[in-house]
């Protein structure tokens, strides 16, 4: 029998691991509109996601679940990242730490630090402040889209966290994402412009099941 192409397994956040999720984020988020639309230059944008997912993922800490997903090689090909409910907004001293390390990724473009906080501003004013399960990371690299890797790390955790008994969210800034979400009982629930001549920024909501 052929050996199964991936396979998936909890997450702790350690130093090399939040290595590994930063490199497969950068990959990932590539042609993401809303960091597309921060950074224009190639080099320059993977370098901030790959700064920004990381000092993203240390803030959250052990408020974090996560999942990832390895091919045969070992290597990390897909990432599923919940936050806990009831661990929203994260102590001052993570988020300080979080805008620390936004600011760096974005200092190369000045210009990006207003457009980039006109977005986290816009994020926090629309998520729910009921307890919740937010999605902050499902990410897979670009050389294994289309094998089910996201459906894979979805499905169970959905499976999962429907015991608890509370809705789930995220967001997404694309538009083709929509659909997708559609087939795990996501629901649009927010189209917003944080940023004038900026892409959407889409909030969907799984309600209780």
């Amino acid at each position: 029998m052929a050996a199964a192409p991936f396979s998936y397994s909890p997450l702790t956040l350690d130093r090399r691991t939040l290595d590994e999720i930063a490199v497969l984020g950068a990959r990932g988020f590539y042609d993401d509109p809303f960091f597309m639309h921060l950074a224009h230059e190639p080099l320059l944008r993977a370098r901030g996601l790959a700064l920004y997912l990381r000092s993203h993922l240390i803030a959250l800490g052990d408020s974090a679940v996560a999942t990832g997903a390895r091919n045969a090689a070992g290597l990390l090909v897909g990432i599923c990242v919940w936050q806990k409910p009831g661990t929203y907004p994260l102590p001052v001293g993570r988020q300080a730490r979080e805008l620390a390390g936004s600011l760096r990724a974005l200092i190369p473009r000045p210009a990006s630090l207003v457009t980039g906080l006109r977005y986290t501003m816009a994020v926090e004013k629309a998520r729910p402040r009921d307890e919740h399960w937010y999605l902050c990371l499902l990410a897979a690299d670009p050389m294994a889209w289309r094998r089910g890797i996201g459906t894979a790390l979805l499905e169970p955790s959905l499976a999962a966290l429907d015991e608890d008994g509370l809705p789930c969210y995220l967001e997404t800034q694309k538009e083709d994402n929509l659909a997708y979400y559609r087939r795990f009982g996501f629901e649009e629930t927010a189209r917003l412009t944080p940023s004038k001549g900026g892409p959407p920024l889409f909030t969907m909501t799984r309600p209780v099941r």
